[in-house]
């Protein structure tokens, strides 16, 4: 299935751009496949540069409060300077590869509410750069991603929310300005803890699991037992009880603290 949206009109008489996406449902570490078509005016038009990026909105925290910041988290240029001429049409494939550290944007078939993650094509036209609207795409869990997200479920978490959050996990491979949490109401057997956050941190190997429980704003307060981080290898992941490992360490923490 194709995705298009109208780009821009590049002045009074000038040429129309359309980015196309001829899958708009991908994993990380995989590659989005589409193109650029540009329409000629009634003007011949010099394009100076273009190039496709993935963009994500994020939450930034400051001394004034929370505010949502674009930002832009990989980017392809895609070839040099060339002019349009009055009526001619352009088409300039691409495939843009998915960073392994992507967030997810897709859970059970759903789009996760607050995940805003797309393809933008930015033009430079006489010194200026004109950029689109976000063109979306759904993220899919990688396999060992999933296996994880199939644990929380089977031990009956619910989805709450999911945000992508500016800063960095310390001890993680983390390389983006950003990373995800994935928030789960806990089920009533586990009645002493109001939420657990997980996020996934991969590369090409492997991932870094992290997980906390009743998390106080602001902080991953690693060191404590609210708080685990692990690596899962994204080709042998099937070798583990996910759902067991995920019990035993909430049934030891809230064995510690008489929860339940």
């Amino acid at each position: 299935m194709g995705f298009k949206k109208l780009l821009a009109s590049l002045g009074a008489g000038g040429a129309s751009v359309e980015t196309v996406l001829f899958e708009e449902n991908v994993v990380p570490g995989g590659v989005v496949q589409g193109e650029v078509r540009i329409q000629g005016g009634s003007v011949p038009q010099q394009i100076e540069g273009l190039s496709v990026g993935l963009q994500a909105v994020v939450e930034v925290e400051t001394s004034e409060g929370e505010r949502k910041e674009s930002i832009e988290f990989t980017k392809q240029k895609l070839g040099g300077a060339f002019e349009v001429q009055a009526g001619a049409a352009h088409t300039v494939p691409f495939g843009l590869e998915i960073p392994w550290e992507t967030p997810v944007t897709m859970f059970l078939g759903q789009h996760l509410q607050g995940m805003n993650v797309g393809v933008t094509t930015e033009l430079a036209i006489a010194r200026a750069v004109d950029s689109g609207d976000l063109d979306p795409v759904n993220v899919h869990p990688l396999p060992a991603q999933q296996a994880i997200l199939d644990a929380f479920g089977q031990l009956g978490f619910r989805f709450k929310n999911a945000d992508l959050e500016r800063g960095h996990i310390r001890g993680s491979r983390q390389k983006l300005p950003f990373y995800q949490e994935i928030e789960f109401f806990a089920p009533q057997q586990y009645r002493g803890i109001n939420q657990v956050e997980l996020s996934f941190v991969a590369d090409d190997r492997a991932m870094d699991v992290v997980l906390e429980m009743d998390k106080k704003p602001g902080l991953f307060t690693e060191g404590s037992d609210t708080y685990r981080a692990f690596e899962v290898g994204l080709h042998d992941f099937q070798n583990t009880d996910w759902a067991a490992y995920l019990n035993q360490w909430l049934a030891e923490v809230g064995g510690k603290r008489n929860w339940f």
